[in-house]
């Protein structure tokens, strides 16, 4: 338990462990994206919860994940609300899917004020319309075509010649 914070104790599927009241950051999705990302950031000392709809995905966190897991959608107030959303400073949506990430993350941002929101998107329209409505996309379709065209265009082979 990270020093400062008062313990509860939840259930979650199996056993009762003892959970912080107080979130830092949210994560919907735990895929190989939102476990990854959770993992670091509980390491960093953060207050970590994660919501999916698949208790199978809780297994990519490993056995020293301190967060906290909550089984249900994230669009869902009450579900968000069990994850501590109202206190907590970061929302991230990093499911497979786009509607549930911009739905979610409108809920997080507009209902709740987390001050902090960021939707994964993949649909590169999507992501942009979204951005210039004012929510924080990331667009990984986007990101790799752009990374990939930087390594052919700037690799070192390609003299012209």
């Amino acid at each position: 338990m990270r020093k400062g914070t008062e313990q509860t104790v939840m259930q979650t599927q199996d056993s009762r462990i003892p959970v912080s009241r107080t979130t830092d950051v949210v994560i919907l999705g735990c895929g190989r994206v939102g476990s990854r990302l959770a993992t670091m950031m509980d390491s960093e000392g953060y207050n970590v919860t994660v919501i999916d709809m698949d208790g199978h995905a809780f297994r990519r966190l490993p056995e020293n994940f301190r967060g906290r897991t909550i089984l249900g959608t994230g669009i869902d107030e009450d579900v968000l609300r069990r994850s501590g959303i109202e206190g907590a400073q970061t929302f991230i949506a990093v499911t497979n899917n786009d509607n549930p990430n911009i739905m979610a993350a409108q809920i997080a941002r507009q209902v709740f004020r987390v001050p902090e929101v960021i939707a994964r998107v993949y649909d590169v329209d999507r992501a942009d319309t979204y951005a210039e409505l004012g929510l924080k996309t990331i667009c990984p379709t986007a990101t790799i075509a752009q990374l990939i065209r930087e390594q052919v265009t700037h690799s070192p082979d390609r003299s012209g010649a």
